[in-house]
């Protein structure tokens, strides 16, 4: 090992290459940031609505735009990455991501913000593009675990930015949440422009400006739908019509990509069993992690004269989730030597049964601050593993030039499951209010028990993945 080792030094000294530790540095740290991004507005929305005197609808799109933006960008810079150089496009994704965040930071109005936080979802491109350059640069053998790592960092990151959200607003004020990533992500972009070398492997064409269109076109369709139907009703005309929107834009979508010569997702690529049972697994865990997170605060803050709350601030209930963070984390470590020894289907399966059984126990142990802490941490465990396992599947699936728009589509139906898995929790917590306006506990208890019941049909699903073999990079 440390002959190889050494080899790699004199290698990379001779060609005047980065190391690949600090080109997977600079990777994790942009991943990190755009993860943060997704969470620390989470829990302080009615606080930038009071101060950007706005309604609660309108500050809600700060996250809405964020996830469409991401959603619509994070497969074009993946192709885009794939086609004219991930090293290039990288750097394009976190300027956008630093700039966002700038703009949120200084913005006078929710418009202003809203618009800054658009061109952060830009920064989603850094995913699939860090997928890539991770397959490009490390050796087969450090593949899996670099991928591995910086998928959990999803999932982390998520955790830690709830975590932070209320330290950094009681220190720096609301707009210190733009701030804090916007350092971080500046720094990145930086580094990024001066160290990640050229990608070896591109795939020459144009991008397809129609079916990215299209996309963007039902995600939006299909995020406004589930992002309004607890306030609106799910049968109300208006999400009716833009669900039916979002099926038939969807099918327009598929059916002009598979006839474009080189497509912004390829549908073939998506048709084969070690992709489409991937995303099937993302998809659920999507549901169930992004509703968990975003309710267990709300849950934890309810004030204890209700009978069920702890009566936690912000920033209490936000150490109680530390656990599932730092459970997550440790996940990205040891994933991939655990799939090394009984195959990465088997740790995916494992880590929906853990993940289901963390939520469920919450059904039993939900009183004392010492439960949440349990409950955080099997919950993250599972979560973690999860993670950490997918994206070394896809890649191990796709051809090199296809890894970064596959990773990318994976992750954005991630995002569109926790967009359906957060409105469907939103519509089971708010179905009975107590007299004081607040959930009754046993709609908290009911929505719990679904996210339970999704992440162990997540596991089920895991079951479906054909095992691992690896492929030429």
């Amino acid at each position: 090992m440390t002959e190889c080792a050494d080899a790699e030094v004199e290698e990379n000294r001779r060609t005047g290459r980065t190391p690949h530790q600090l080109t997977f540095a600079i990777l994790a740290a942009g991943v990190a940031s755009f993860s943060l991004n997704q969470s620390l507005t989470v829990p302080v929305l009615p606080l930038i609505a009071v101060e950007l005197d706005t309604s609660q609808s309108a500050a809600t799109w700060v996250i809405t735009a964020y996830l469409l933006s991401s959603s619509v960008f994070t497969p074009v810079l993946g192709r885009l990455g794939d086609a004219v150089g991930k090293d290039r496009v990288l750097v394009l994704a976190l300027a956008c991501l630093a700039t966002g965040s700038l703009v949120a930071a200084v913005a006078p109005s929710i418009e202003v913000m809203i618009g800054g936080r658009v061109l952060t979802g830009v920064g989603g491109g850094v995913l699939p593009l860090a997928f890539g350059i991770i397959r490009d640069e490390f050796a087969p053998e450090r593949v899996a675990a670099a991928a591995g790592f910086v998928s959990s960092l999803l999932g982390v990151g998520f955790g830690v930015g709830l975590v932070l959200a209320g330290p950094i607003v009681h220190t720096l004020g609301f707009r210190g949440l733009f701030w804090t990533p916007f350092a971080v992500t500046a720094v990145a972009t930086m580094a990024a422009a001066a160290l990640v070398p050229p990608s070896p492997v591109r795939v020459p064409g144009r991008i397809p400006l129609a079916p990215a269109i299209l996309l963007g076109s039902w995600l939006l369709a299909l995020l406004v739908a589930m992002s309004r139907a607890p306030r609106w009703g799910w049968t109300s005309p208006a999400v009716v019509v833009l669900l039916l929107l979002a099926g038939v834009l969807a099918a327009c979508w598929i059916a002009l990509e598979l006839r474009q010569p080189v497509p912004l997702i390829d549908m073939q690529m998506m048709r084969l069993r070690g992709v489409w049972t991937t995303n099937l697994v993302a998809l659920l865990v999507g549901f169930s992690m992004y509703a968990f997170y975003g309710f267990l605060p709300q849950l934890m803050q309810t004030p204890a004269s209700t009978g069920y709350g702890l009566g936690a601030t912000t920033s209490e209930s936000g150490f109680l989730i530390l656990p599932n963070a730092v459970a997550t984390f440790v996940c990205g470590i040891v994933a991939a030597p655990l799939a090394a020894r009984i195959g990465a289907k088997t740790v995916v399966v494992a880590g929906g049964l853990l993940g289901a059984t963390g939520m469920s126990t919450l059904l039993a142990l939900h009183d004392l601050p010492w439960h949440f802490v349990v409950v955080n941490s099997v919950a993250g465990l599972g979560i973690g593993l999860v993670f950490a396992s997918l994206a070394p599947l896809i890649l191990s699936t796709v051809p090199a030039e296809q890894s970064g728009v596959a990773n990318g589509m994976n992750a954005n139906i991630r995002t569109i499951g926790g967009a359906i898995g957060a409105a469907v929790m939103s519509t089971v917590v708010t179905a009975q209010l107590a007299a004081d306006g607040l959930p009754q506990e046993t709609s908290y208890m009911r929505g719990f028990a679904i996210l339970s019941v999704v992440m162990f049909a997540a596991a089920l699903a895991g079951t479906t993945i054909p095992a691992h073999r690896r492929r030429a990079a």
